[in-house]
């Protein structure tokens, strides 16, 4: 999975991708971040543009 593929996903599907990946194999959306190489923001922008917000204690957006 690279950059412009998750850009370019439905935000729906992405935010479910997104929060599994959290739960089973990152322990912050930093390190998922780095780990497929985009910015933290540019998530955080796509998923906050359709209501969800990235909830750093719980470590999901919601």
């Amino acid at each position: 999975m690279d950059r412009e593929s998750i850009l370019s996903m439905d935000p729906n599907i992405l935010v479910s991708m997104v929060n599994m990946k959290l739960r089973d194999l990152y322990s912050s959306l930093e390190a998922f971040c780095e780990d497929i190489g985009i910015e933290s923001k540019e998530l955080e922008d796509k998923l906050s543009a359709v209501g969800y917000n990235y909830e750093k204690k719980q470590n999901q957006f919601k």
